[in-house]
């Protein structure tokens, strides 16, 4: 008897390892740019806030207009702690879970040993104090590289979103600040919160799209080797 296949019943392994990653490439991409949405949401509340502001102490806008900019529907999606949450959670998980079948994938047709960090790391890297600064940015790296029908590939593409996506995790807690009541005492504390959001925005804008190029790029040359 061929001890060899042992354990592995015939066909099984490449079942696991070869699975259309289309699936989760969508939904991933949807719940991103649904992220994206609310943070467009949130800077054009900002803006709003402040031109309302603006008018309001030049002698062009009234209570009620203060009040309507803080009671209206674009004021509830753009404070809502809890929408923010459940989406970029839900986001998160979906990303997650499609580079896991990405990653499996990849480690079918170029070994593990192609890949830097075992495939643990794909899950634990994102919750890792430090490690969380570059592990991902390796194992998407090596996903990317190691998918492409023709190697090597250029890691620009890659290198841009993570650098956008660290500056945005920089910036965030930034503009909570700036976002607070206790911080927004003047005219020029809501212009600074627009300006503030607005850059962190912008960096989302690309790091979202971005990481959607690659989601779909590296799904792409995945689903024809499937």
């Amino acid at each position: 008897m061929d001890t060899s296949q042992q354990g592995t019943p015939a066909g099984r392994t490449g079942a696991e390892r070869r699975r259309s990653p289309a699936g989760p490439a969508d939904v991933a991409t949807i719940l991103i740019l649904l992220v994206l949405a609310r943070e467009v949401l949130v800077s054009a509340h900002n803006w709003r806030e402040y031109f309302v502001v603006h008018d309001y102490l030049a002698g062009m806008a009234t209570d009620e207009d203060l009040e309507a900019v803080d009671s209206g529907a674009l004021a509830t999606a753009a404070s809502s702690f809890s929408l923010m949450f459940l989406v970029g959670a839900a986001a998160g998980v979906a990303f997650v879970a499609w580079l896991w079948r990405a990653r499996v994938n990849a480690e079918s047709t170029s070994g593990a040993d192609a890949h830097r960090r075992t495939r643990i790391w794909v899950i634990a890297s994102w919750f890792t104090p430090v490690i969380n600064l570059w592990y991902p940015h390796q194992i998407v790296s090596d996903v990317w590289r190691t998918s492409a029908p023709r190697r090597p590939v250029p890691l620009a593409l890659v290198n841009v979103w993570w650098a956008s996506f660290l500056l945005a995790g920089l910036v965030r807690p930034i503009q909570w600040r700036t976002a607070s009541e206790k911080e927004m005492n003047t005219e020029h504390d809501v212009l600074v919160n627009a300006n503030v959001s607005t850059l962190l925005t912008g960096l989302f804008l690309v790091a979202g799209v971005l990481i959607i190029v690659i989601i779909r790029r590296i799904t792409a040359w995945q689903t024809r080797t499937v």
